[in-house]
């Protein structure tokens, strides 16, 4: 299982998260998303250690520390939800996008 860390400084590294993780257990693998436009870290990121125990440590001593200026959320990441193909909101049977507009006619 993975663990989610949030509202995280834009300049962390992957080493620092890796270290103050480090201190609850061993950590098995750090990501630190980047934007795509800009390359600079989205503010979140993941960290996987080597058992449960040592992730559930980490979550209760780490959820709402501050750290470089921030307070810390850190909790269990949830399984990423697969998106549907195409527009949500396209309606071919409705000539377009459902309600959202109105045609005229």
């Amino acid at each position: 299982m993975s663990i989610y860390v949030g509202n995280l400084s834009y300049s962390v590294s992957l080493e620092d998260l890796q270290e103050v993780f480090s201190e609850y257990g061993a950590v098995k693998r750090v990501n630190l998303p980047v934007d795509r436009d800009t390359g600079r870290p989205r503010g979140f990121g993941f960290v996987e250690m080597e058992n449960e125990e040592d992730e559930q440590a980490a979550i209760e001593a780490l959820d709402g520390a501050e750290w470089m200026g921030r307070e810390l959320k850190v909790n269990k990441a949830k399984p990423r939800e697969s998106k549907p193909g195409g527009n949500r909101n396209y309606d071919r049977n409705n000539g377009g996008y459902g309600n959202r507009f109105s045609r005229r006619g």
